[in-house]
């Protein structure tokens, strides 16, 4: 099947295939749209069933992009790369160079950074080969900590700010004694776990890899819980923030919270979803709109002149965005991802 025939090709711009028999690499770039500025989207790496699924995901992560720095007032445009691969027993430095070089041969049309399996080491060995490497250097932190230019801090307090925004406007509460499910105790889910557990919420957590859950369990006192159980358990919120299409037709069936509201990307299976989810009264906070901190964060590290505090009040603004969106959603009987959509594609197409 050719990629212009692809149910997520969505016009693409540019879709790109890279292998590096030497150096172990096989990946995708995709570039959706760069009609706000130029494409920037991280890097994930994961061990894919096959290069048909890489490229799905890549697809609908690229677009997601556009519609993320659209709905965050970026002047950037969306792409997103995938190497095929578990980074926890392949990834070697030789890799990460050939990678490097596979995002250099694009010529600035895209710029990748941090994501699912790669680390801010790896950027720095990319960076070696490319000037279009970002997130290797940073100045600013949203609470004034030492930036290290891992972007997870900003995501994962951009989403808390999504989650109390959610919370507030399904439930008419704050966080405290609000019950969570997260799905996903890595960089992102843990620190979103902190900043909940802060507020007063109760967690229950799963993870595939134990590592997280167990931290969580020890010191944030929340409950541990099979990964396929996380879905359909009592609570308040669900807080997807592992891979995507999580909330699809066999969860929808077990869901019981109120509110989803949580980091992963591209998390209905299929738009028709959100249409559901509205009609069972069940509050989604479109997943470009509250995990936005990232691109975000890197955004403001590659300003000349940007602070710590103009990086919170622009996180910030992520619970104003999906206030606004709630209430066109209820105003005009529309599921929230639908109203996101329309405001998104009024900001980034015929562009430029």
């Amino acid at each position: 099947m050719s990629v212009f025939d692809h149910s997520e090709f969505d016009n693409h711009e540019h879709v790109a295939f890279y292998h590096d028999e030497a150096a172990g690499l096989s990946a995708i770039i995709a570039v959706h749209n760069t009609n706000l500025g130029p494409a920037l989207g991280g890097c994930r790496m994961w061990p894919y069933v096959n290069s048909a699924e890489a490229l799905t995901d890549v697809l609908r992560l690229s677009k997601g992009m556009t519609y993320k720095s659209a709905m965050a007032n970026l002047k950037l445009g969306g792409g997103k790369s995938v190497i095929i691969g578990d980074p926890r027993k392949v990834k070697t430095p030789e890799m990460m160079t050939a990678m490097g070089k596979f995002v250099d041969s694009l010529g600035g049309k895209y710029f990748t950074a941090e994501d699912s399996g790669i680390s801010v080491t790896d950027l720095k060995t990319m960076a070696q080969e490319s000037d279009y490497i970002a997130g290797t250097k940073a100045h600013y932190h949203y609470a004034g900590e030492t930036a290290d230019g891992n972007p997870a801090p900003s995501t994962a307090y951009g989403v808390f700010v999504g989650v109390k925004a959610s919370v507030e406007h399904a439930l008419k509460s704050d966080l405290n004694g609000v019950r969570v499910a997260i799905q996903g105790m890595g960089h992102v889910g843990y620190r979103l776990a902190e900043h909940l557990h802060n507020a007063g919420a109760k967690l229950f957590v799963t993870d595939i890899y134990p590592e997280g859950v167990d931290r969580a369990v020890k010191e944030l006192g929340a409950t541990a819980v099979a990964p396929e159980e996380i879905y359909g358990l009592d609570v308040d919120v669900v807080a997807p923030c592992a891979m995507g299409a999580s909330i699809n037709d066999e969860t929808l069936s077990t869901l019981k919270a109120k509110v989803i509201a949580g980091a992963a990307n591209n998390q209905l299976a299929r738009e028709e979803i959100g249409d559901v989810l509205q009609e069972r009264g069940i509050v989604y906070a479109p997943d470009y709109v509250i995990n936005a901190g990232g691109v975000i964060d890197i955004y403001h590290q590659r300003m000349e002149s940007s602070s710590n505090e103009a990086l919170r009040d622009h996180l910030e603004q992520i619970g104003d965005t999906l206030k606004e969106i709630f209430e066109r959603a209820d105003a005009e009987g529309r599921a929230t991802n639908r109203v996101a959509n329309v405001i998104a594609e009024e900001r980034f197409k015929n562009k430029g």
